[in-house]
């Protein structure tokens, strides 16, 4: 699996370093390099990478003006690579990958590829299953009912009954039933358990899809809860209302997220 990618940089020395820095991975093809943010839409409407890696600070279009340009096409991951940490939040709020410190780490820059590798690869599974799909709604309708992919079939068998977590420069083996809720914040998750707070780091839609969905529910945009572990309900303004765990913690239900209350209301 080749990774097309671009790199976006005002600064040339930069964007050198960076091409050093990536020869150590066969599998990532620089297609293009870009000096400012504006060249940077044009280049990724055109040549659709698989990746950008992008510079935040530039002049006219910063790197966060290069994300929303994409917003009427789909977009390829980013990676940001900046000097300066103080964009970090920023960056993950705009579903950044990664982000990166200049001057780029090797081991860092290898974490974030590795990220990448997933999140493509994930990607195009999907892909293929859409594609085959159409092929047998074409020559052999029949055979539709029949075929059921992994993503149709929620059998708790696939789902995780352990997370491993990297966290202040330890592993820890988390039983995902002794979790209680899961806030985001961007691609870092924190996952909370009755005597435990960790920081994971990955997207909600990326970890929603390991846990199973009959007792992890997202109760808010940046919330999933475990069901097992509400004992009240307290209703509140506007719809909304908050639930009360096990542990005495309270999360808010959103109004768009009200229809998990009803698992508790008959």
């Amino acid at each position: 699996m080749t990774i097309r990618t671009i790199l976006v940089d005002d600064e040339s020395l930069a964007i050198q370093g960076l091409k050093l820095r990536l020869e150590a991975h066969e599998d990532v093809e620089i297609i293009d390099t870009c000096m400012n943010g504006r060249e940077a839409i044009r280049s990724i409407k055109t040549h659709k990478p698989d990746l950008v890696f992008l510079d935040i600070q530039m002049p006219g279009f910063d790197g966060f003006s290069v994300v929303q340009g994409m917003m009427e096409i789909e977009p390829p991951l980013f990676i940001f690579v900046t000097a300066f940490s103080d964009h970090a939040i920023r960056a993950f709020e705009a579903q950044a990958v990664d982000y990166l410190m200049k001057p780029v780490e090797q081991d860092r820059l290898a974490d974030a590829l590795d990220r990448v590798r997933q999140r493509l690869g994930q990607k195009r599974q999907v892909q293929e299953a859409e594609r085959l799909r159409e092929v047998l709604a074409e020559v052999a309708p029949q055979a539709m009912s029949d075929f059921v992919t992994e993503e149709d079939t929620p059998a708790s068998s696939r789902f995780e009954k352990l997370i491993n977590i990297k966290d202040r420069g330890q592993i820890f083996r988390v039983d995902v039933d002794s979790i209680e809720r899961i806030d985001a914040a961007g691609d870092y998750m924190c996952i909370y358990t009755a005597d435990n707070s960790l920081i994971l780091r990955e997207t909600m839609k990326d970890l929603e899809k390991r846990l199973d969905p009959r007792n992890f529910q997202r109760v808010h945009r940046s919330t999933i809860v475990n069901l097992s572990q509400v004992r009240q309900v307290k209703p509140h303004t506007n719809g909304e209302c908050f639930l009360v765990l096990e542990s005495g913690a309270q999360v808010k239900v959103s109004r768009s997220y009200r229809d998990v209350v009803a698992r508790f209301v008959h």
